[in-house]
């Protein structure tokens, strides 16, 4: 009976689950097949449009553009990284959704009145590369995982530091970007009292507009409804043609 009973559940799940991606081909397009990892990537702008009508927010916006003010050092679009190889294309601007943005700017407001302000060294981050970074690594402390996906990857995520704004210069944050140690830790307090104080204004500014710190990278911040944003694997090229057309 119990065996039986089990069938019967598996049988409605996998009913369930076939309704649920008939649902998403009908509003999202055909982009609905699942990677090898089982999640939904969107690789196509169709699907993305669709996703998009449903929820304004979900704009992927040109980061420039829309905070004039921010100063950006591209870190994977060179080979002033841990990979020490580009792994984007040559770019002058990176995307964020309309939602991370909307905050993002309140948070670059409050900062220039202390006469500071943000760099950005990553925003969104293409699947594929997420894929790449992957391989060397395979530590979800430094790099995330492809099986889950990243915040990088939804367009909600951003890797950013401190800036003064008169000299350009970077607040010391006690270690460099994409440094994987224990020291660029949040935890970590074997640092002098400016670097924690400078760490200390950052994260309370971006918690203060609804991001997220990540317990093991000072410099990574995220809005914490993950689920309620798609993981995108479209090109810097093709969002840029997106967002020009609509503006």
């Amino acid at each position: 009976m119990i065996m039986k009973s089990g069938i019967v559940s598996c049988r409605k799940l996998l009913m369930v689950s076939t309704i649920f991606f008939s649902l998403c081909q009908l509003v999202y397009g055909q982009d609905t097949i699942l990677n090898k990892y089982k999640l939904w990537v969107i690789k196509d702008v169709k699907t993305y449009k669709a996703t998009v009508r449903n929820d304004p927010h979900k704009q992927m916006a040109d980061v420039h553009r829309f905070i004039p003010t921010i100063d950006l050092d591209l870190r994977y679009a060179s080979t002033n990284n841990f990979m020490h190889k580009k792994l984007y294309p040559p770019i002058t601007t990176t995307y964020l959704r309309v939602a991370a943005l909307i905050e993002l700017r309140k948070v670059q407001k409050e900062l220039a009145e202390k006469g500071l302000g943000l760099k950005i060294f990553d925003a969104y981050r293409p699947y594929y590369v997420t894929e790449k970074m992957w391989e060397p690594i395979k530590d979800e402390r430094y790099v995330a995982d492809p099986k889950k996906g990243s915040g990088h990857n939804r367009g909600i995520a951003v890797d950013l530091t401190i800036i003064n704004l008169k000299t350009k210069k970077e607040l010391d944050m006690g270690t460099g970007f994409d440094n994987f140690t224990d020291s660029a830790h949040h935890v970590f307090k074997q640092l002098p009292e400016e670097v924690l104080q400078n760490r200390t204004l950052l994260k309370n500014t971006m918690e203060k507009y609804g991001f997220k710190a990540l317990d093991s990278e000072w410099w990574h911040y995220f809005l914490p409804n993950v689920e309620d944003f798609e993981l995108l694997d479209l090109s810097f090229k093709t969002l840029r043609r997106l967002y020009l057309h609509i503006y």
